[in-house]
């Protein structure tokens, strides 16, 4: 049975696999769609945390470019996907269960393991602080409060209207680290959009042909837009963790500069889920476990970081940084495979038989 992923821990488990050919294949009622969805999403973040060193480093303008293409999109992308798989969340004891097994817990033990990774590198003290993220492991800790609201978005006359609304108040808030409070807000639209927005206008968009031809010259502009934005416009604009005094901008600045910056996500991810292959695929039980590239890699990219892998000339020219993109897909690739996840499943979803009642 494949590990279950942290998108999921409401569901049942997985039924089993089928068998195929070519690969591991998606478990049977399973839509591969979404899948393909996470796994592909998941292949983005691995490429952009690789990317980040050196797109913070100037005379790299069109790789910073890509990284900001990446940034508009991919985490709106998955906080959508998160709030499509809370649509049965009803806080049921059974759920609440696999929240705690699935998401918290996750998020105290990776938060603990990944802090003390870090501290070991830099050759510091490890101070445990376990309502402050590190590094990527916000997510677990935002789609545990995402998911714990959602009954209350399912009762509301107009909830996206009104996630709307409190993700721009979010930047009149002195936002800080713990929580995760920043991303929590200012990305919650798009959980509530998966989880509120009409069933079969969502899944229409699978190989929509129309959003298909548009996606290409979209895309392309907006590449354009980035590569014009990369010295006009911080890229913390796209980290969504910031209110108008953390960006040290104005509140109407703010709230022009994070309306667009969102919108152009959901301009993005409409087309890019419009491009995800819909068939199932050898790929398909990689993006059902996609959990584990989303949580490991960042021990990768701190220990080439520590090692000197960016300095020198390797990586600046086309080429190298072509290899290293490369390289960082098929990294998250291996660590989607059953092996890994086979081996990280206590890590990523933890038995609680003595602490959770039958």
């Amino acid at each position: 049975m494949p590990p279950s992923d942290l998108w999921e821990p409401v569901l049942a488990d997985p039924p089993l696999a089928r068998p195929g050919p070519d690969g591991p294949a998606a478990p049977r009622g399973r839509e591969p769609f979404f899948d393909h969805v996470k796994l592909l999403a998941t292949v983005l973040v691995v490429c952009g945390h690789f990317w980040e060193p050196l797109a913070r480093v100037p005379g790299h303008r069109v790789l910073h470019a890509a990284y900001l293409l990446v940034y508009a999109f991919h985490m709106p992308v998955f906080v959508f996907v998160s709030g499509w798989f809370s649509r049965s969340f009803t806080a049921r004891p059974d759920q609440l269960g696999r929240l705690l097994s699935g998401v918290l817990v996750p998020y105290l033990l990776w938060t603990t393991l990944l802090g003390a990774y870090t501290a070991w590198l830099d050759g510091g003290r490890f101070a445990l602080d376990l309502l402050t993220p590190v590094w990527v492991t916000w997510f677990l800790l935002s789609l545990f409060l995402w998911r714990l609201s959602a009954p209350l978005w399912h009762r509301l006359r107009a909830p996206l209207t009104t996630a709307v609304a409190v993700s721009l108040l979010a930047g009149a808030l002195p936002l800080t680290p713990q929580l995760s409070i920043g991303r929590t807000l200012q990305l919650l639209p798009f959980f509530v959009a998966g989880l509120t927005l009409d069933r079969d206008r969502v899944l229409a968009l699978r190989g929509n042909r129309r959003l298909r031809a548009a996606a290409p010259p979209v895309f392309a502009a907006a590449a354009l837009l980035a590569y014009w934005l990369v010295p006009r416009l911080d890229a913390a604009w796209f980290y969504r963790s910031a209110g108008a005094a953390g960006l040290h901008a104005g509140l109407p600045r703010w709230l022009a500069l994070s309306l667009a910056v969102n919108l152009a996500g959901a301009v993005l991810g409409v087309l890019f889920l419009a491009l995800v292959p819909v068939r199932a695929g050898w790929y398909s039980g990689l993006g059902a476990a996609s959990t584990a590239a989303f949580l490991v890699h960042p021990f990768v990219q701190l220990a080439l970081v520590r090692a000197g892998g960016y300095r020198g000339g390797l990586l600046t020219s086309a080429a190298g940084q072509a290899a290293l993109t490369l390289a960082a897909a098929a990294l998250a690739l291996l660590l989607c495979t059953p092996p890994v996840t086979r081996l990280l499943r206590p890590l990523l979803t933890p038995r609680l038989r003595l602490l959770l009642r039958d």
